[in-house]
């Protein structure tokens, strides 16, 4: 685990250290002393506001003060203890949900509600692999997202291989037809999670490839980086007109294993039992809540997360954490006044099986005014790059942003290109975006795994996320300059 590369400076001095605006403005009205002590035992809210109201809040004491930050954690332990596991569209979700305005209420948010849709729900069932022949053992692996189902008491098939997608690709269809496909990969782990676009294509497209070339079944080797026996799910959508098959993920070490024993040369048989369901329309929904802002003609600053998890783990870093990291951030900027721009919160529902909260956002409310949307999605390590993509107008505030992000240990990266996974869609409807990118080095090591859990979070980790994030807010939801594309979203 590698620690944060974060400093905290000393934050105990009182709160008018941060409000300089508010002290000279107090010192120079001439307050007595009796005020003044009257002034000093209101809320530090209250004090927060009115430094507010004189012009932009001191952004480098709300970051460094949010470096002892404990309710992203406290959000984050609670949502996975006291929920667990939350896939989309299920009674865990709902209960999840339920937490969340509960949770938000609590917490002084305001306009908290839910906002529902319909979505198709898939559910696990029985999940079993073995070699046959010429070796016979057990193999350990998880159905992927909308596999299609095995008879209950299995199928029995040649396996054939392949090192990559694109060696599926180029197979022709009489090497295929009525065997267990099996697709491995390269993919390395790396800081910035690159590897995970062009090598999880052996997921999403592998299973409808296979399937049009007549394969009984696909095992892929898991989109993963551990070498643990933990495969790892994910959703994938069978192409349209094409026939579902079962379609699962083996753990990295039995991938290995598979391929060690395919290349001894003899024919391999597998059995495979994979018996999930398809039980119909059930729903979901996307929790909102908001900081109102002074100026409503600003646009809407948006700071999302998804609330839905898969059923493996109890969806700690993907994305408990960023649910806790950008409620902790919009809070401290509540606390420290009214900003310009209302900030709105969304907790995603139904991300993993096919961004259907993001989509149904963009679909009600993707012609609202945004000013800026970020994304946390990335689980839990240190924020390490900024990139953003907006209109000249929005340059200065981006350069006040690198630069109350630098103490951080975060460098600029793009200034034309920036996403997230259920703001996706509104990013390349040209909306304004900001992308705090975590070190993912680790992330692919749990990644839609049973081990994604609580103790994978590192509480230091998580504090420098809370601080960027509230930096992030501190600039863009005051920035006097126009910071919304003037692109609106597609029809």
């Amino acid at each position: 685990m590698r620690a944060a590369n974060v400093h905290s400076p000393d934050t105990s001095e009182n709160a008018w250290d941060g409000f300089r605006p508010f002290r000279a403005l107090a010192r120079d009205a001439g307050m007595t002393r009796l005020r003044r002590t009257a002034l000093a035992a209101l809320p530090f809210f209250a004090i927060a506001g009115a430094a507010a109201a004189q012009g932009q809040p001191d952004v480098a004491a709300l970051r460094d003060a949010a470096l002892k930050d404990d309710l992203a954690w406290d959000i984050t332990e609670g949502l996975t203890t006291e929920v667990g596991p939350r896939l989309a569209g299920t009674e865990a979700e709902k209960r999840a949900r339920d937490w969340a305005v509960k949770r938000l209420t609590a917490l002084g948010f305001a306009n908290v509600r839910v906002e529902p849709f319909d979505m198709p729900v898939w559910v696990r069932g029985e999940e079993k692999a073995e070699i046959v022949s010429p070796f016979p053992q057990p193999l350990v692996l998880a159905a992927l997202g909308n596999s299609g189902a095995t008879p209950a008491n299995g199928i029995t098939a040649e396996v054939v291989g392949f090192e990559s997608f694109a060696d599926l690709q180029a197979a022709p269809a009489s090497a295929v037809k009525g065997k267990i496909v099996f697709v491995s990969h390269a993919m390395k782990a790396t800081q910035d999670g690159s590897g995970y676009g062009p090598f999880g294509t052996a997921r999403r497209q592998g299973p409808s490839e296979a399937s049009r070339k007549g394969a009984a079944a696909i095992v892929i080797r898991s989109i993963g980086t551990d070498y643990h026996r933990n495969p790892h799910t994910g959703v994938q959508t069978f192409a349209e007109g094409v026939k579902p098959i079962p379609a699962a993920a083996l753990s990295l070490p039995d991938a290995e294993q598979l391929q060690r024993i395919l290349k001894r040369g003899q024919p391999v048989r597998m059995k495979l039992v994979l018996t999930p369901r398809n039980i119909g329309k059930r729903q979901s929904g996307n929790v909102i809540a908001e900081v109102p802002g002074s100026d409503p003609a600003a646009g809407v600053v948006l700071v999302a997360c998804h609330l839905d998890s898969w059923d493996q783990g109890t969806g700690a870093i993907d994305d408990a954490a960023g649910c806790g990291i950008v409620t902790a951030a919009a809070k401290r900027i509540a606390e420290a006044g009214v900003p310009r721009r209302t900030i709105r919160i969304v907790w995603f529902g139904a991300e993993e099986v096919g961004l259907f909260g993001g989509l149904d956002y963009r679909a009600k409310r993707g012609g609202e005014k945004h000013a800026i949307i970020a994304e946390s999605d990335f689980g839990a390590d240190r924020v390490w790059k900024v990139n953003s993509q907006g209109p000249a107008t929005a340059k200065p505030a981006i350069d006040r942003l690198v630069a109350a992000l630098s103490p951080l240990g975060i460098v600029q990266g793009s200034t034309t290109r920036a996403s997230g996974s259920d703001i996706g869609p509104m990013a390349a409807d040209g909306m304004s975006t900001i992308e705090l990118s975590q070190d993912g080095t680790r992330y692919f090591d749990y990644h839609h795994t049973p081990d994604d859990t609580l103790d994978k979070v590192d509480p230091e980790q998580l504090r420098q996320n809370v601080a960027a994030w509230t930096a992030m807010l501190a600039v863009m939801a005051h920035a006097p300059e126009e910071l919304a594309s003037p692109v609106r979203p597609r029809n």
